[in-house]
Order: C-alpha cells, then sequence, then structure tokens
C-alpha cells in the first residue's frame, strides 16, 4: 500500500521527495478522476455542438474595466487561505505536519505565507485587468457554448459531490456519529460515492436548467466520464486501503496464475489504521533512504488486516472500465437523448449491487430479515431509475415518428 506519493515514488522509482507525503494516493486520484471526467465531458459536449445538438447561450459583458475592490479581496482571500494552510505544509515544522489531513483541518497555519501568497493573488488580478484596461469600458456580447462552462461544472460538481459523500456517509453510520459527530465532520476519511454522485447531480442539473443546456444532451455526454471517473477513484482506494475493501475471503484460489493481492489482500499500511501493528514497520517503512525517521508515519501507516479480503476497489476499477468503454461505444449509436444516460444508471447499478454482496458495508434495519445495505439500496433505485428512463424515452420517441 501506498498512503501517499512519497512511498509510492521512493518504492517504484527510488526516488526521495519529501514533499510527496503531503499529497495523499486517494486524493490524488480522486483529482484525477475529476480531470478525466472533464476532458470526456468537454469532448462529448463538443461534438454534440457541431452536430447542431446543442447550441451557444449569449452573454452581455463589460470589457476594459479595472478590478473591482471585490475581485481584489476575492483574490486575496483565496490566496491567502492557500498560503496559510497549503503552503504552510511545505514550510512550517515537520512536528506540526506530519498529519496533513489533521493540519488541513485544523486552525493551525502560515500567517506571513497566508498574507504573501494573498498580496501576490490580488496583485496579480489587478496587474491582469489594468493590462485590458481601456479608455472608456465597452459592453460586448459573448456567444459561450455549454463545452466552456466545464470548468464551471466540474467545480460545482467537486464542492457539492464531496459535500454529499460526507452527508451521506454520516447518516449511513448515524449512531456513531452521534457519538462523536467531530470525527466525521472535521475528517477528510469517510466519503460515500452515491450521496457524492446524487448532490453533484442536483447541482449541475439547476447550473443547466439556469444556462439553458440541454438536459438530456448534457446527462448523456457525462455518462461517459462518470463511469471513467469511479473507476479511477477506486484506484486511489485500493493503493492508499482506506477500507472500502471486501470481506474475508479464505477460499482456495480459483487460477494459480492468479496474484495473491488480486484474490485475497491484507492491505499492509492501509490509510484506514484497520488491523494490527506490523512488526519491524518503523524500522523499515517508517524511514527515508538516508536513514531518517518520517514523523508520525508509525502511528499511521503501520497496520495490516489479521485476514485476508476481497480487494473490492480493484474488481470496480475493472470492471467500471469496461464499462466506461461500452458506454463510448454506444455513445453515437443511442441517438435518442437520454438514453446513454439511462444505460449508465442501469450498467452503474448492477455492478455496485453485486459487488455489495463480497464487500464490507454498514447495513439498514428497514425490517426483520432485510437488512441491505445504503449501496445496495440506491443501486436498485438508479436500475429502475435508468429503466424507467429508457422506457418512456423510446415510447416518446416512437409516439413523435407516428405524429411527424
Amino acid at each position: 500500500m501506498y498512503p501517499n506519493l512519497y512511498y509510492a515514488f521512493n518504492d517504484l522509482f527510488h526516488i526521495d521527495w519529501k514533499p510527496l507525503r503531503f499529497i495523499n494516493s486517494f486524493g490524488f486520484f480522486v483529482a484525477l478522476a475529476f480531470i478525466l471526467a472533464a476532458v470526456t465531458l468537454a469532448s462529448e459536449l463538443k461534438r454534440k455542438g457541431k452536430e447542431g445538438l446543442l447550441q451557444p447561450t449569449e452573454i452581455n459583458v463589460v470589457v476594459g474595466k479595472p478590478a473591482s475592490l471585490t475581485e481584489l479581496l476575492l483574490n486575496f482571500i483565496l490566496g491567502f487561505l492557500l498560503g496559510y494552510k497549503i503552503l504552510a505544509l511545505f514550510i512550517m515544522d515537520s512536528s506540526v505536519t506530519n498529519d496533513p489531513q489533521a493540519f488541513i483541518f485544523s486552525t493551525i497555519g502560515s500567517w506571513p505565507a497566508g498574507i504573501v501568497l494573498g498580496l501576490l493573488f490580488a496583485g496579480l488580478k489587478w496587474y491582469d485587468k489594468n493590462k485590458q484596461k481601456l479608455p472608456k469600458p465597452e459592453k460586448r456580447v459573448v456567444r459561450i457554448w455549454p463545452q466552456d462552462r466545464v470548468g464551471e461544472m466540474t467545480i460545482l460538481a467537486l464542492v457539492f459531490g464531496l459535500l454529499g459523500a460526507k452527508l451521506f456517509d454520516i447518516f449511513e453510520n448515524w449512531s456513531d456519529f452521534l457519538k462523536r459527530p467531530s470525527d466525521y465532520i472535521f475528517s477528510a476519511e469517510g466519503l460515500t460515492f452515491y450521496g457524492g454522485l446524487i448532490c453533484a447531480a442536483i447541482a449541475i442539473w439547476v447550473y443547466a436548467k439556469k444556462h439553458k443546456i440541454g438536459f438530456w444532451h448534457l446527462n448523456d455526454a457525462c455518462a461517459p466520464g462518470l463511469m471513467l471517473a469511479y473507476s479511477v477513484g477506486r484506484i486511489g482506494c485500493q493503493v492508499a486501503g482506506d477500507g472500502d475493501w471486501g470481506i474475508v475471503n479464505s477460499k482456495v484460489k480459483p487460477f494459480s496464475w492468479l496474484p495473491n493481492w488480486m484474490w485475497s489482500y491484507t492491505y499492509p499500511h492501509n490509510v484506514a489504521k484497520q488491523g494490527e501493528l506490523i512488526p519491524g514497520c518503523a524500522e523499515t517503512f517508517c524511514l527515508t533512504k538516508h536513514g531518517e525517521a518520517v514523523p508520525g508515519c508509525a502511528d499511521r501507516f503501520c497496520f495490516e488486516l489479521t485476514q485476508p479480503v476481497y480487494p473490492t476497489p480493484l474488481y470496480e476499477t475493472l470492471v467500471c472500465l469496461v464499462l466506461f468503454f461500452v458506454l463510448w461505444y454506444f455513445r453515437k449509436k443511442l441517438k435518442i437523448p437520454g438514453t446513454l444516460f439511462a444505460l449508465y444508471l442501469m450498467l452503474n447499478g448492477v455492478e455496485r449491487f453485486f459487488i455489495e454482496k463480497i464487500r464490507v458495508n454498514t447495513r439498514i434495519n428497514i425490517f426483520p430479515g432485510f437488512q441491505p445495505t445504503q449501496a445496495e439500496v440506491i443501486s436498485t433505485l438508479l436500475f429502475l431509475a435508468g429503466l424507467i428512463i429508457w422506457v418512456v424515452l423510446k415510447q416518446k420517441s416512437k409516439a413523435a415518428k407516428k405524429i411527424d
């Protein structure tokens, strides 16, 4: 397991670059997932625009104005936050920053770094606006295509996706949350995929309606990227060992050529701190190649499961990658708007429903004898929703052809 990129680069490439320990493996792959989703979404929206399926909107903008006090203040705040927290990771004493997640969610930071970076951001904004300043500001009409808004949609998906993932995790573990709420609210751990998907979808739907982007065409454009993002995100779960693994697997390996870690795995050095301490971990895993101890490593990354489990994140990565190519293949063949998204919902629902059978998860007590997981309930609803959307859109298309 590689809890952060420092251990990955140190083991794979023998690179001993300490700043890499601030980049968690799970967070890295989540960021990569968002980037890939944004790229595929932009590509699909551009294709649909060329085919005449989507149209641009026009907005009036004023060009040539100097930077306003609000713009300068917002840029200063953004720069200050980045300096106070992110830049501080690299310049403050390691005894304070040895646990990056705890540091980010604490009130500790570097005031000088925050002020300097805040002034830099505000200064750059002033300089950029000043370069474009005109003797007399002008009003101009600008045409914006849907693919030009992918950046804004990605930010919305990121913010509301993380918020929804955290809220659904709290709901899923409500009794434990009531006992120690701060551990859930101020922790970077504990994220539920479906919570993120639902909340992000609502935010994007509102945004699309406001900017007159075709609802079903947008959904179809999102579908392949969503599946690809899920596949890549699960790589982070597997690499970091975040607790999102399967049930104990003591069965005999079905194929001799199959590596043990693909069939049953103990997730050594997992970030979930599950299992028992690994003997000698501090003397080997927690030292740089120069023999320096990595602060806090043994307390966070020296655990290993006592019994091997199914590596379900790996299975989901492989299956969802295949499903991405399935959606990518059908994206031009399904002509009825919305049917590709319906197919995505059904494929996603089926995949998650069956992986839950061998995956560790909290069960819901609906009534005696029926205790599904939250993911099983939502995946079933998503499959049914996809099926209903598919049937309804198909029937509407047939009815429209008869009228024509």
